[in-house]
């Protein structure tokens, strides 16, 4: 909650952007053991802010969108209509349509719109700090106390409040939270902010080793890796050192580096040599989708349509589902119902259509980010604006190669996409004489 305090009371008290907190504050409430994990409070709420922005736009009578912000938003509207016709059935198509719309086209456009200034996109950067910082707290106490989800046999796996159904969720908001921080410690802002940032970021490193996800890791380091060089060279180097000098502390001071965690960081360069059952689980799934692709290759074949066709196209080294346990829920059998890459799930149930909306617009978006983050760099105006949102959409685009959407988690990604078409595509984001 430090970024909060942060914040100007001009803008804790009156900015349009509070709603938005909301939603992402809700995100800290615990998650009903044995839930499938779908919608949340989150994503109701997200829906009201929807509502709230349009109201704001009436009772303005501002113009909702720029030409260009429009068509990057409204980009993937042409391919989940396409899809939602060929969806196996009205309600799975509408379902799914709607779940697109929500979390790539309305809430990121709500978002966009209710960010004023500097000051408010940095209030929702430091809510994603402050939430990460209360998930990592009690995915650490899990696996100090063996009360997380189950890994290998153990209860040591950290979840968060996201419960054993989503074992990705608490993994995503601290690496969410990581990404922010560091981009406000990589700024040009006053130098307290600057440590507490800094202070932050170090922080959620060792809640995201014990999450175990190995997705998340690779996201996030990439992530890192992309904001240090572009905030310069010299403190690239000198943030480097103080990563490794604290891993270091972690892995040889403090014991963190357990023979599982270090297995697991191992597993990674193992993936075609010798994978687990989780990875080829995926690598099956995948051709699954490819599979359907091939069949649909404009179209796809619809909506929440990979359930459908998966067994007709998966080999049989696809196992029956994936066993859950642990984190005050019971052990369970989650089947597998999509393959875990949000391109190759795009690809199959919308076809090129869907993929060239979608992606592209993804694109676009990374483009004008990087483009106007090296236009302030000189003068450092908003540079840890900018290095907030290159980095959430760098993380995003790199996790969804291992990931998709669902679960309640998924709204922050919405948020995530509307704070950084917000640095891309509004006027006045870049200039130096913005706040």
């Amino acid at each position: 909650m430090a970024g909060l305090a942060l914040a100007p009371p001009r803008v804790r008290s009156l900015s349009p952007v509070l709603p938005v907190v909301a939603v992402v504050a809700l995100l800290a409430l615990p998650i009903a053991p044995g839930g499938e994990g779908g919608a949340g409070p989150a994503d109701a709420l997200s829906a009201l802010v929807v509502l709230y922005c349009a109201a704001r736009l009436v009772r303005d009578r501002r113009r909702p969108l720029s030409a260009a912000a429009a068509v990057v938003l409204g980009m993937p509207v042409v391919g989940l209509a396409l899809a939602a016709v060929g969806a196996v059935s009205p309600g799975a198509g509408l379902s799914g349509m709607g779940r697109y719309l929500q979390v790539f086209v309305l809430v990121p456009a709500a978002v966009l719109l209710l960010i004023r200034d500097r000051a408010d996109f940095r209030l929702l950067a430091w809510s994603f700090v402050a939430l990460a910082g209360w998930q990592g707290a009690v995915g650490v106490h899990q696996y100090v106390t063996g009360t997380g989800a189950s890994y290998q046999g153990e209860p040591i796996r950290a979840v968060g409040t996201f419960g054993a159904q989503d074992v990705m969720g608490m993994s995503t908001v601290v690496a969410f939270g990581l990404v922010c921080a560091t981009g406000l410690a990589l700024g040009r802002t006053p130098v307290r902010h600057r440590a507490v940032a800094a202070v932050c970021a170090v922080a959620l490193l060792l809640p995201l080793a014990l999450s175990f996800s190995r997705g998340a890791w690779i996201a996030t380091a990439v992530t890192c890796v992309v904001q240090l060089v572009l905030a310069g060279l010299r403190r690239a180097l000198a943030v480097g050192a103080v990563v490794a000098a604290t891993g270091v502390i972690l892995v040889g001071g403090l014991g963190v580096g357990t023979a599982m965690l270090q297995e697991r960081i191992s597993s990674i360069g193992q993936v075609a040599d010798a994978p687990d059952q989780s990875v080829t689980d995926r690598y099956t799934m995948w051709a699954a989708a490819t599979g359907m692709w091939r069949e649909e290759p404009l179209a796809g074949v619809g909506l929440k349509g990979f359930p459908e066709h998966r067994d007709a196209h998966a080999s049989l080294a696809l196992s029956a589902g994936s066993d859950t346990d642990g984190a005050g829920a019971g052990f369970q059998r989650q089947p597998l119902l999509s393959p875990h890459n949000m391109y190759l799930l795009i690809l199959a149930e919308q076809g090129l259509i869907g993929l060239v909306a979608l992606a592209g617009g993804w694109l676009v978006l990374l483009v004008c980010a990087l483009r106007r983050l090296v236009r302030v760099r000189g003068s450092g105006a908003g540079s840890d604006c900018g290095l907030v949102a290159c980095g959430l959409l760098v993380w995003q685009l790199t996790d969804f190669v291992y990931a998709d959407i669902g679960g309640p988690s998924t709204v922050l990604t919405a948020v995530c996409l509307g704070l950084a078409a917000w640095w891309a595509l509004a006027p006045g984001a870049g200039e130096v004489a913005a706040r």
